[in-house]
């Protein structure tokens, strides 16, 4: 049996659902989020560890993979730091500002986080599981940003490839750890939705 590390976007927040950026705020999860939450602990190999992000839609998400499965918070799989941002739409940016995020993995939004800074604290958790994930189903639940620069992380390059990537809500990525480097196996992969019957709406 070939073990990975799992990575798993938490299901819809009402945040996602409004549309606006989201960051260290912590809103709940919509009743259609938590129906994604299900259908992934439904869907996925049970772990041997589960780690969560510390904010609360992460958790409320984690939680649904087993009452007696413990979940270990770690800061590091917290989302990026909006800044002046969190809550915002995506409009209340304009296209200079927007330019210069883009092209500077360096830049603070807003009083924020960098993408550079969300990329060196989860390299330092990613790096940290890489043996665990090669014998055992780890699984962590996070968020957009922190995703992003695990992948970034398993295929050796920088975090500025992270907005040429888009993740699902509830998305499924997964890294095999076993060998000399990791391997990226699957991005957006949302088939633990569907297993069974379809999600009522």
């Amino acid at each position: 049996m070939a073990y990975v590390l799992t990575l798993v976007r938490h299901g819809q927040s009402e945040a996602n659902a409004r549309g606006v950026m989201c960051g260290r705020s912590d809103p709940p999860l919509t009743d259609a989020g938590r129906r994604q939450a299900r259908a992934l602990a439904a869907g996925l190999p049970r772990p041997t560890r589960l780690v969560s992000s510390p904010l609360a839609r992460a958790r409320e998400t984690a939680a649904l993979f087993g009452a007696d499965l413990e979940v270990e918070c770690d800061a590091r799989w917290t989302e990026m730091d909006y800044g002046d941002l969190d809550g915002q739409p995506m409009d209340a940016l304009d296209g200079d500002g927007w330019r210069a995020w883009q092209s500077d993995p360096e830049h603070v939004p807003a009083g924020g986080e960098s993408l550079v800074a969300v990329r060196a604290r989860v390299a330092a958790a990613c790096t940290e599981l890489a043996a665990e994930a090669a014998t055992g189903e780890v699984v962590v639940v996070s968020h957009v940003s922190p995703i992003k620069a695990a992948i970034s992380w398993a295929l050796g390059v920088g975090i500025e490839i992270a907005w040429r990537m888009y993740l699902v809500d509830a998305a499924v990525c997964r890294i095999d750890t076993s060998g000399s480097v990791p391997l990226l196996l699957a991005v957006n992969d949302e088939g633990p939705l569907h297993v069974g019957t379809a999600l009522p709406a």
